[in-house]
């Protein structure tokens, strides 16, 4: 398969950007993993993480619509899911209560990571009317919903839990 990234100094700036993004991706996923293996974990670098996250791919996102590398309807669906499940957590805390990441909502991040790096660098030629990268990036928009499904769930889980224990 051949990059079909760009000439010249676009493609050195596509390959830069894939880099820079892969090495925050993975450092991600090592602070996560130290994390968890060390017992060092908290609220607040659980924000933090998440929170890292949600800007990470909302600027590639929004720099990858900005070279027509993404559609926005995709960027937007997932950047939506992202102001919900902060929303929907945000009232669970404010009642006291935590709605935990789910496995479906690691499984996005990672599509994610590798639809983005992957849509950088753009391989080969279109198959089915899409690019391999676009392939990756409409199973990533699935998995944000299936993931932010796992989310409003969780979120009215707890609005039952509240409302059977202010009846008691």
């Amino acid at each position: 398969m051949a990059l079909t990234i760009g000439e010249g100094n676009e493609t050195r700036r596509l390959v830069a950007a894939c880099v820079l993004f892969s090495v925050a991706a993975l450092t991600d996923f090592f602070d996560g993993y130290l994390a968890r293996r060390w017992n060092l974990t908290s609220v607040l670098g659980a924000f933090l993480d998440t929170t890292a996250d949600k800007l990470l791919v909302t600027g590639s996102l929004l720099a990858l619509v900005s070279i027509d590398r993404v559609s926005i309807w995709a960027a937007l669906v997932i950047v939506m899911r992202e102001f919900v499940v902060m929303a929907l957590r945000g009232l669970v805390a404010l009642g006291g209560g935590t709605v935990s990441p789910s496995r479906w909502g690691k499984i996005k991040a990672t599509a994610q990571f590798v639809a983005i790096g992957f849509a950088f660098i753009r391989f080969g030629a279109p198959f089915g009317g899409l690019y391999f990268d676009q392939w990756l990036m409409l199973a990533a928009v699935v998995l944000t919903i299936v993931s932010a499904w796992q989310y409003v769930a969780g979120f009215w889980a707890h609005v039952r839990e509240a409302r059977s224990g202010a009846a008691v």
